[in-house]
């Protein structure tokens, strides 16, 4: 194990998985061309990448043509959206990641958002009734802050127009829906490096290059990463064929912190209990302060996230949990890595009763 037994934040960042590591190494070696050359160094770095996308198509049930690697997940959501909303008016739903919502904001006629349940899930009726008149829809698969997985396959079957889908927080981690356009993912969340995002975008769907330049047709404009695709895409090969052991697991463990946190007073639990992402559990504290829980839990060797998954950097309340009507002071995300134990769980459970009885003590209550 090459991280701390107490990191909890795989929602974030999932540590390298073994696979993609030594992939990594070797890919460094052999795919430092620029792929689009007509050299040896060059067809071969093209070798290299056209085997990722083939991987990655594999692993999703896609066509290889239909695979782009992007510098990140924020860019492939950036060029899935805008490439289809074409100036057009969107509707979204109210918890997406803050990078949908302010690519749609960016270049559309109109941004309309859908409104959410109490576990932060659409309604597939009202999502269709916001979408007549405008050009493009865009509903995540899975929330990145509660877990709630959304109704997509509804979704689409009620929505004419195209269906973009932010599967950042779930691509590897769950089987893909059906019904959408165009869907983003980025590696660093299923175990793959940094700076590797995902853009399928269907055959014949009415996506075209938003960004200076043509595009070349596709996504992927500039450099690719060639020993970074490859990598990634052998994280989300080896992630595939272990999701259902892992996914059980770490189901198992997350029932057991919301069994647990619920016996400290005045916590609230949010997302939905079933429907959800296998490895995150989202809950929120009365009467303490997010940064202050990720500080002393951080003392005791603990690592976890607060506030809004989108915008953590600027400590503002999470606009997911009010959409949702749920709290949004204390709260906590706990993410489970692939290797993380009972014991790991066990011991930060331990703990949190403890800091947020003294956290409260400190403001007198």
């Amino acid at each position: 194990m090459t991280y701390p037994a107490g990191y909890l934040d795989a929602a974030s960042a999932e540590p390298l998985h073994p696979s993609a590591r030594d992939v990594l190494a070797a890919a460094v070696a052999r795919g430092y061309a620029d792929p689009r050359r007509l050299h040896g160094p060059g067809r071969d770095a093209r070798l290299l990448l056209d085997n990722a996308r083939e991987v990655v198509a594999s692993c999703l049930g896609v066509r290889r043509e239909e695979v782009a690697f992007t510098p990140s997940g924020t860019a492939a959501v950036q060029a899935g959206v805008l490439g289809l909303a074409r100036g057009a008016g969107v509707v979204t739903s109210a918890v997406e990641h803050q990078a949908v919502a302010e690519a749609a904001a960016w270049n559309a006629a109109a941004v309309t958002e859908a409104p959410v349940d109490a576990a932060g899930r659409v309604r597939p009726e009202e999502v269709a009734r916001l979408a007549v008149g405008s050009g493009l829809v865009a509903v995540q698969h899975a929330n990145h802050e509660v877990g709630t997985v959304q109704p997509i396959a509804e979704v689409a079957a009620r929505t004419p127009v195209p269906l973009f889908v932010d599967a950042c927080a779930s691509m590897g981690r769950l089987p893909l829906p059906d019904g959408w356009t165009a869907v983003a993912g980025s590696a660093r969340k299923w175990g793959g490096p940094g700076g590797v995002g995902v853009l399928v975008v269907r055959k014949g769907a009415p996506w075209t290059w938003p960004f200076p330049g043509d595009g070349h047709g596709t996504a992927e404009q500039g450099f690719t990463d060639v020993p970074g695709a490859l990598a990634a895409a052998a994280a989300l090969q080896a992630v595939v064929a272990e999701r259902e052991e892992v996914g059980a697991r770490q189901r198992a463990l997350v029932d057991l912190v919301r069994a647990r946190v619920v016996e400290i007073p005045d916590v609230d639990l949010v997302g939905d209990p079933v429907d959800r992402l296998p490895h995150l559990v989202t809950f929120s504290c009365l009467y303490v302060d997010g940064e202050a829980l990720v500080t002393e839990l951080d003392r005791r060797g603990f690592g976890i996230a607060s506030g809004s998954a989108c915008a953590a950097d600027t400590r503002e309340p999470s606009r997911v949990l009010a959409a949702m009507g749920a709290l949004t002071h204390g709260n906590v995300r706990l993410s489970l890595t692939r290797d993380a134990t009972r014991d790991d769980v066990e011991r930060f459970l331990a703990v949190l009763p403890g800091v947020v009885a003294d956290l409260r003590a400190e403001v007198a209550l």
